[in-house]
């Protein structure tokens, strides 16, 4: 029986599916959305204007709270609680390096910019990567 889920969740409706996969087949089970902010870089769209801020945490966590506002949303709807945490660098690193924490990782089958062509080729697919690496079982909804 899974207890504790991280859910990787970005903007993309596929990431929202996956939460409510959750939210719906593991009642009991306490649910972490987690939202990966990327290092900025000139190639990581959104994330170049964290470079300009003095506090990279704090910019992470603002970046992150309309993500965490639609999973609350979603949650609360099914009249139940999650907790929300913030990575910073590559998702499916992020994702990998914390699954050992929990009993079983769901996400999306696209995330909302790692989908597009240009993206894959330079950093490869998350849920491919995280279905491969994670150290625990990997459920990836479409």
């Amino acid at each position: 029986m899974l207890s504790n889920i991280l859910v990787p969740m970005d903007d993309s409706d596929h990431a929202e599916h996956a939460l409510e996969y959750a939210l719906e087949n593991y009642p009991d089970a306490e649910i972490t959305v987690l939202n990966v902010v990327g290092v900025p870089s000139m190639m990581m769209g959104d994330a170049v204007g964290l470079t300009l801020e003095d506090d990279l945490d704090a910019a992470a966590t603002d970046h992150a709270q309309a993500v965490f506002d639609r999973a609350h949303k979603c949650a609360e709807e099914r009249d139940r609680d999650l907790e929300t945490v913030v990575g910073i660098g590559h998702p499916a690193r992020n994702i990998i390096d914390r699954a050992a924490d929990y009993d079983a990782v769901i996400l999306g089958s696209h995330g909302e910019d790692w989908s597009r062509a240009t993206h894959r080729f330079l950093v490869g697919n998350v849920a491919e990567t995280v279905s491969k690496r994670a150290p625990v079982p990997v459920t990836i909804v479409r």
